[in-house]
């Protein structure tokens, strides 16, 4: 089946096509530009980052939040029968890191 189209037919799709092809390779060098790699790959980076303090900034809140009920009521009590011994232990553990690095220095 012989191609039916006028030679203007031809010229016409050969131009339409190399339009298509410089838009083509257009995109390829902008995507292929160091400038735009860079900035792909900073956005991916932040990307990552913000999800990552995302994900920490839950889980730190759960911590804290865990924490205080431990040593406060839903009333908003606080529990001294948890916060004495832990204050007493939080010293002590101060107090002989002190005399551990007095020991080192001396």
């Amino acid at each position: 089946m012989p191609d039916a189209r006028t030679p203007a037919q031809i010229e016409a799709d050969i131009v339409r096509r190399r339009e298509e092809l410089a838009v083509t390779l257009d995109e390829i060098g902008v995507r292929m530009h160091p400038g735009t790699i860079i900035g792909d790959a900073r956005a991916k980076v932040a990307s990552k980052v913000d999800q990552t303090a995302g994900r920490a900034y839950v889980a730190a809140n759960r911590l804290v939040s865990e924490v205080r009920s431990r040593f406060v009521t839903e009333e908003g009590v606080p529990r001294l029968e948890r916060i004495v011994p832990a204050a007493m232990l939080t010293v002590g553990v101060v107090g002989l890191l002190a005399m551990s690095a007095r020991r080192r220095k001396d």
